[in-house]
């Protein structure tokens, strides 16, 4: 036998051969939407539920609770009654449309963290808001700022996603400081884009100094560029509360962008069916995003959208159903309806890092690809309908999440990838281990996953016989192991800590509820 016959049988060189080929390197950071979307409704039943929206507005109205908020849409034009009830004119809604921006780019500490939001571009989040952390070892418990560190310092590991998030509530820290000790550790652990709380002006204030801080920005410059972002939630159905509104304004005023999402579940908090349930999730985001232009036109702004259904036995949220995958293609359609960045949700109801958690999570995950959604919120980490996020569900998801971008990639189909001389050159009943064209490419040809066991069923046996969930365990505690934080310049950490002791000194900043 020949030595090329022998490597052909290993179907690989071995290490160190003269002719090996490079290895497979991979990034993630900046995707393209190559799918093109899906509709769930034709353009004139869009046009329907957009035309109907503007009616709820304009006839029922939308509760709002902020003063502050009242008054400027007051100012505006809206109608505002005696019990809160604000009505919007669609003339004003529809200006408020025109001048919110279709593309966002989110900036992070250099140019390799920008962010692209809109036309083809896509961003993955992780987990977001979560009261508990989950893991093999010491199972669900509330979360702490430990915790919330570690998740951040997984979402900065790997590339494949773009964002931070809030993760976890750190409930060991007082909710007066709490901002405090998050933005410090997102801005020294990473360098992507992070997240802000809407828990009342002082705390947004006091974050937006910190991000100006360590990005060594100009107040003009912090304002003239969108640098962290927070999630907005209206309280359906048809109503506004005070953080919320004062967070739209705050985050307007400021040039950074909210994600307006309704949180609209079909047979509780909207109606049962997903036109009813996407019609008044509608409403209420154009409510947001009209009183964010009002505040100041042009301020970036994101569509969002969490419509799903619950389950009419027991009224407990549902996710990754098939009318959640349908309503993130209705959702898509709204949102490029009136051309505005789309954030779409990712979501499990499974209370573990199990097989109902993936095929939840992959299926809400396919709503957001094929709806064409920018934005991917809880996409790494979420289970129990948003209340834990699990250290293995996050690796899990990551490795899913490597899996779509990889997707993304466009096939090659020049000629030599179509591969005539290749075909030509094994003779019939033979195999392309050997073949000079699988020899040159082998090791960057196919992705490479980080969970997934390949091996024969007695060869993962005699190994342990471990899970993906229990691999997932081994994953996260080695990437934290190896983990290397971003380097920050020490004045900059000091002056941090510097403002963090001062404003604590001084009573921090209490939310608003």
């Amino acid at each position: 036998m020949t030595e090329r016959e022998r490597r052909g049988r290993r179907g690989r060189r071995s290490a160190g051969d003269p002719g090996e080929t490079p290895k497979r390197v991979t990034s993630y950071r900046h995707l393209k939407n190559t799918f093109a979307p899906q509709a769930a409704f034709s353009e004139d039943r869009v046009a329907a539920m957009h035309d109907t929206a503007l009616r709820v507005l304009e006839e029922l109205g939308i509760k709002v609770l902020n003063d502050e908020a009242r008054g400027r849409l007051k100012a505006a034009g809206a109608s505002v009654d005696d019990d809160w009830m604000v009505r919007i004119d669609r003339g004003l809604i529809a200006e408020s449309i025109r001048t919110a921006p279709a593309h966002i780019t989110l900036h992070g500490a250099g140019p390799q963290d920008a962010v692209g939001l809109g036309g083809p571009d896509i961003a993955f989040v992780g987990v977001g808001g979560a009261p508990h952390i989950s893991d093999l070892d010491g199972g669900k418990r509330p979360g702490t700022m430990a915790d919330a560190a570690n998740l951040i310092r997984l979402a900065q590991d790997f590339d494949v996603i773009h964002i931070l998030a809030p993760n976890v509530e750190p409930q060991d820290v007082e909710t007066h400081i709490r901002h405090y000790a998050m933005t410090r550790a997102q801005l020294t652990l990473a360098t992507k884009p992070p997240f802000v709380y809407a828990r009342g002006r002082p705390q947004a204030l006091d974050c937006f100094e910190m991000i100006r801080i360590a990005r060594g920005l100009s107040a003009e410059e912090f304002a003239a560029n969108p640098y962290c972002f927070t999630v907005i939630n209206s309280n359906s159905p048809r109503q506004l509360d005070i953080p919320m509104c004062q967070g739209i304004m705050d985050f307007a005023e400021a040039g950074q962008p909210s994600l307006i999402t309704p949180f609209t579940l079909a047979g509780a908090m909207a109606p049962v069916t997903m036109a009813g349930a996407l019609t008044l999730a509608h409403a209420e985001a154009l409510a947001g995003i009209t009183l964010a232009q009002i505040t100041r036109p042009g301020a970036p702004v994101l569509y969002g959208s969490f419509t799903s259904n619950v389950d009419m036995k027991s009224g407990s949220p549902a996710f990754g159903t098939p009318e959640f995958v349908k309503a993130a293609l209705g959702a898509g359609q709204l949102a490029r309806h009136i051309d505005v960045p789309w954030r779409g949700s990712v979501g499990t109801a499974s209370n573990a890092p199990d097989e109902q958690s993936t095929y939840e999570t992959l299926m809400s995950m396919w709503g957001n690809l094929l709806g064409g959604a920018h934005w991917w919120q809880h996409a790494a980490g979420w289970i129990e309908g948003g209340l834990t996020a699990s250290m293995e569900k996050f690796i899990l998801d990551v490795e899913m999440l490597q899996i779509f971008a990889e997707t993304l990639v466009p096939l090659a189909a020049d000629d030599d990838s179509i591969g005539f001389d290749a075909i030509a050159e094994v003779a019939p009943g033979g195999h392309f281990f050997a073949a000079e064209h699988t020899m040159s490419r082998y090791q960057s040809a196919f992705y490479e996953p980080m969970l997934s066991d390949w091996r024969n069923f007695g060869q993962w046996t005699e190994s342990g016989a471990e899970v993906a969930s229990k691999r997932a365990n081994g994953v996260w505690k080695q990437r934290l192991t190896d983990f290397t934080a971003p380097p920050v310049d020490p004045s900059v950490v000091e002056a941090l800590d510097a403002f963090i002791a001062r404003r604590s000194e001084a009573g921090g900043a209490p939310p608003v509820s």
